[in-house]
């Protein structure tokens, strides 16, 4: 099953799901799409194929999948490499809509030759570069490099700890990019700063984890090993509402 994006007034509400269960959640409150990954801690890695079959089974929305082998650098072995294209082989042949993935080269700049593969493996999948891009030498540069490999959109929080601190560049890159790609702000993207932030930059769509601590359930605690006992996050329905019912009022443009 293909997933249909929900159009929110113009603008599109991406949520990082890190579970089915987030990804449910996600959808309940309204979101376009799901970006599915694992290890928020971490940054987000490549879910499982079993969390990625059944996301796909349950949700009607668009499903990217993080297709990220590990936390830590951009730079990955052969092996990694090859880990990856049979995680993007996966995601086509169940259907999910697009697949988000960097690679960089030990410069720091977009390793080409490694994405031009990637995306004769996607296709007709849509093909989103994702946060490496903050970790790029040059962001014009690799703007137009990831433009030329015909990448559908770059996740970015403009090379700085939050979207709202990026916004600058945010803006700077839209302007840029002219339409030929899409520019998505991530990275602390929330209720309380969406409006103001895709208003300043003009962007037409934001990432968000919408990410809520939840208690675990356990009964029984056995404190005499440390760990193993703790809660977990997860996107909130609450929260993926409030920002939906945002970006569904006028925003004015600055």
């Amino acid at each position: 099953m293909i997933g249909k994006e929900k159009d929110l007034n113009g603008y599109k509400l991406e949520i990082c799901a890190n579970s089915i269960t987030s990804a449910i959640a996600a959808e309940e409150g309204g979101a376009s799409r799901v970006e599915l990954c694992q290890n928020l801690e971490n940054g987000g890695t490549t879910p499982s194929y079993g969390q990625i079959r059944i996301t796909r089974e349950r949700l009607s929305i668009g499903i990217h999948v993080l297709i990220r082998p590990r936390g830590g650098d951009f730079l990955y072995s052969d092996d990694e490499f090859n880990e990856i294209l049979a995680d993007v082989t996966y995601c086509k042949e169940i259907k999910c809509d697009g697949v988000v993935v960097g690679i960089l080269d030990k410069e720091g700049n977009v390793d080409i030759p490694r994405m031009q593969k990637i995306i004769e493996t996607a296709r007709p999948l849509k093909v989103v570069f994702h946060r490496a891009f903050d970790k790029c030498r040059d962001p014009y540069s690799s703007l137009e490099d990831i433009i030329s490999l015909g990448c559908d959109r770059i996740l970015t929080s403009g090379q700085a700890n939050s979207a709202w601190e990026g916004k600058e560049l945010l803006r700077e890159l839209i302007g840029k990019a002219e339409g030929r790609i899409e520019i998505m702000p991530g990275g602390g993207v929330n209720e309380d700063n969406i409006a103001e932030l895709l208003s300043y930059t003009q962007a037409l769509s934001a990432h968000s984890s919408a990410k809520e601590d939840v208690a675990s359930g356990m009964l029984y605690k056995d404190n005499k090993v440390m760990g193993m006992d703790e809660g977990t996050v997860l996107s909130s329905t609450k929260k993926v509402r409030l920002m939906a019912d945002i970006l569904k009022k006028p925003l004015k443009l600055r």
